[in-house]
């Protein structure tokens, strides 16, 4: 398969909302490879198919535990909430502070066109809503509370974090 390129900020494509899919084609299954290995090249922990120049409602997405293929997700439930620093492959070198659902409930069809639900806390939820976001034209730098920071500045940011709750 192939790597795609990652549409970054800026990009018009990223603020187009998606289309529904109503069948798994060749041409899609092709495009579900190509994100996976994109998103694992990046080192990502989700992809938006309008992050590679596709408006189809597909998110890849993997926290660690294998890719998990999302089409036409619907967000059921959420509850919660969660701050703390998001990134997005098409805004490299670059993250916000954002809050978040701490748990999120979800609809979605797999590549066969089988429905599931799936439930996530922490960083699975935030993915998820991540994702998501982007099949409606949204992108995180929308919900970031304050300036965007380098991953430097990131981790400046957590060391004084745990910092302060040793001396607390």
């Amino acid at each position: 398969m192939a790597l795609r390129e990652v549409r970054e900020l800026g990009d018009p494509i990223l603020s187009k909302p998606c289309r529904e899919v109503t069948e798994v084609t060749d041409r899609l299954k092709v495009l579900i490879t190509d994100m996976i290995e994109t998103m694992n090249a990046h080192e990502g922990v989700g992809l938006a198919a309008p992050q590679v120049g596709v408006l189809r409602r597909i998110v890849v997405i993997d926290v660690g535990d294998g890719p998990i293929v999302m089409i036409n997700p619907r967000i059921l439930e959420k509850s919660g909430e969660q701050t703390g620093p998001e990134g997005c492959l098409s805004v490299p070198g670059k993250y916000g502070t954002v809050t978040r659902p701490n748990y999120v409930k979800a609809s979605y069809f797999d590549e066969n066109m089988d429905e599931y639900e799936i439930e996530g806390e922490e960083l699975l939820a935030r993915a998820i809503c991540h994702e998501l976001d982007h099949l409606d034209g949204h992108m995180y730098t929308e919900l970031a509370e304050g300036p965007l920071y380098t991953p430097e500045e990131l981790q400046e940011m957590e060391e004084a974090k745990k910092d302060s709750t040793s001396e607390a």
